[in-house]
């Protein structure tokens, strides 16, 4: 027994050395992960409570569009892309506005959600039908070489073939048959790659671009 007390005092005066040495890394240590788990609990609580204002702000933003309200459906999208930009309901709540705006005949505030979109939205394919949307008003506009201009960066796959098909459109508004029409054979190779990828089905979209197409034959050689 006596030996046993022996052995813990023995390890007792180790571990008191050894604190003496190393307890003040270890407090601190301790206290910094303390720190960053609860500065982490409330960054997670911060996102949660933004997401669900933004929310709110987008399920109201959505009831006013659906009342092709536009100024009422101008402000929701302002205050939500001001207060939240960095959520994902920025993005679409620019895209639903500029729907509204422009259908209502305010192009300009349309585009100009658009190209925020365009510039911020932190999500991908929100960048790239904004892009698309984006070219798409301009084009309506025959502002031909901004549509042109939006449609310059590469597009992610699935949104590929309606790039190519927004280029041709815009280079035969131009009176440019010949690259219209490599446009739209660009359009038609990637709907086909997109088929193989995904096993899906696009045979009404496919006789689209393929009406398109054929109907630059009857036009002549172009610029």
């Amino acid at each position: 027994m006596a030996t046993y007390d022996l052995e813990e005092q023995e390890q007792l005066d180790e571990l008191k050395t050894w604190w003496k040495m190393h307890g003040n890394r270890v407090t601190a240590v301790v206290v910094a992960l303390s720190v960053a788990m609860v500065g982490w609990q409330g960054w997670t609580w911060w996102q949660k409570s933004q997401a669900a204002e933004a929310s709110a702000l987008y399920v109201a933003l959505q009831q006013t569009a659906s009342q092709r309200d536009a100024k009422h459906s101008r402000e929701l999208a302002g205050e939500l892309i001001e207060k939240f930009p960095r959520t994902a309901y920025a993005g679409m709540a620019a895209l639903l506005s500029a729907k509204i705006q422009v259908e209502g005949g305010d192009v300009k505030t349309g585009c100009a959600h658009l190209a925020w979109a365009v510039e911020n939205a932190n999500d991908a394919a929100v960048r790239d039908l904004a892009r698309l949307r984006l070219a798409t008003v301009l084009l309506d506009e025959k502002a031909y070489d901004e549509a042109m201009k939006a449609l310059s960066p590469e597009s992610s796959a699935p949104f590929a073939p309606r790039y190519g098909e927004l280029k041709g459109d815009i280079l035969a508004a131009q009176g440019k048959m010949a690259e219209a029409r490599g446009a739209y054979e660009v359009a038609l190779a990637k709907l086909a790659a997109a088929e193989k990828a995904d096993g899906g089905r696009h045979g009404a979209y496919r006789e689209v671009l393929q009406t398109k197409l054929d109907g630059l034959g009857s036009v002549g050689g172009g610029k």
